[in-house]
């Protein structure tokens, strides 16, 4: 899961940013609206979690734009002000939830986990091929009835393979879904990341690598 954070506020952006890659997302930060804005027309993001405050390009500017551009990305928007009429202005907009400041951390994992289940395509709670399931809620994957240890970049690789249902996923699409944008595109990160997944899910082997076009469970 790809997640872009705009939020003026970097202490509150960073601490936030940490958490949601504990969670085993994929997080970009942007301190203003323009830059976010920018990133979130460039990048394929699932959720964007934005400040409604932001100062210059205002935040109901920002979620006007990328509402108006028809983007997958679900919009979470954030907000000092708590009132019913500030709830009713920001999901009129156009963002898909609205969470008021200060927040619990798990209600703001949640709602983005259940926010990425309804981008287009949608993904269902819960990922399963033969015995490999993956939890999108819990964010947490088994085989059989042994629990997988996966870091971030691992959980993001079986989740993408998994909800792609047995189609082909190219190695620059899992690099965009599941990395974010420090990423290099001319490493061997993708690889390097399916050889070590494929030893955590262990026998018998259920990634293919299908040559010059990726990979499919």
């Amino acid at each position: 899961m790809r997640v872009l954070v705009i939020e003026d506020d970097e202490e509150l952006a960073e601490t936030v940013a940490a958490g949601l890659r504990h969670a085993r997302m994929a997080v970009d930060v942007a301190l203003d609206g323009e830059a976010g804005l920018a990133r979130a027309l460039v990048n394929d993001y699932d959720v964007i979690v934005l400040d409604r405050d932001l100062p210059g390009l205002h935040g109901d500017q920002v979620c006007a734009r990328l509402v108006d551009g028809g983007g997958r990305a679900r919009l979470l928007m954030l907000t000092a002000a708590a009132t019913n009429d500030d709830l009713v202005d920001g999901l009129g907009l156009g963002a898909d939830d609205y969470l008021p400041k200060p927040f619990d951390f798990p209600v703001l994992v949640a709602r983005i986990g259940a926010l990425a289940r309804r981008a287009q395509p949608s993904i269902p709670p819960v990922l399963a091929c033969g015995d490999v399931v993956l939890d999108t809620a819990r964010r947490c994957a088994r085989r059989a009835d042994r629990q997988l240890e996966l870091t971030p970049k691992e959980f993001g690789v079986l989740e993408q393979l998994l909800a792609a249902q047995g189609r082909v996923v190219s190695a620059e699409e899992l690099l965009a879904r599941v990395w974010d944008e420090a990423a290099d595109p001319f490493t061997g990160a993708v690889k390097i990341t399916i050889h070590r997944l494929r030893g955590k899910l262990g026998e018998p082997p259920v990634i293919e690598t299908l040559a010059k076009a990726g990979y499919r469970i």
